[in-house]
């Protein structure tokens, strides 16, 4: 099952939706943040007690391969390892280039219905 995805712009935005999420019961295992910017998506991250999309969800030969990637294909990497078809994760680092920041609930609930 791929997981709910949504994309902002505004951070004040994303971190409200992440609290109604906590507020509904969905557990950090089940929040990803990611953006172009380690920096801002680690400090997103913190703010809203979510997770990134880091090596845990990626096998070693990724991890090694990532290493001497460019940073869009190591994302759409990490969005493949997440469900998504290699068409969709080009869809979404290409928001990602657009400085957009991407919410993934791996959750099954209605996520539409929280957020």
């Amino acid at each position: 099952m791929k997981p709910f995805v949504r994309e902002y712009h505004n951070d004040q935005k994303l971190q409200n939706d992440v609290q109604k999420l906590a507020d509904n019961g969905i557990t950090k295992e089940h929040i990803y943040l990611m953006s172009h910017d380690e920096d801002r998506t680690e400090r997103l991250a913190n703010n809203t007690d979510a997770n990134t999309v880091g090596t845990q969800e990626m096998s070693l030969a990724e991890v090694v391969g990532n290493i001497f990637n460019e940073k869009g294909d190591e994302l759409r990497n990490k969005l493949q390892d997440l469900g998504f078809s290699e068409s969709e994760a080009d869809t979404y680092e290409e928001d990602l280039d657009e400085g957009k920041v991407l919410l993934m609930v791996t959750e099954s609930k209605d996520i539409e219905k929280i957020i």
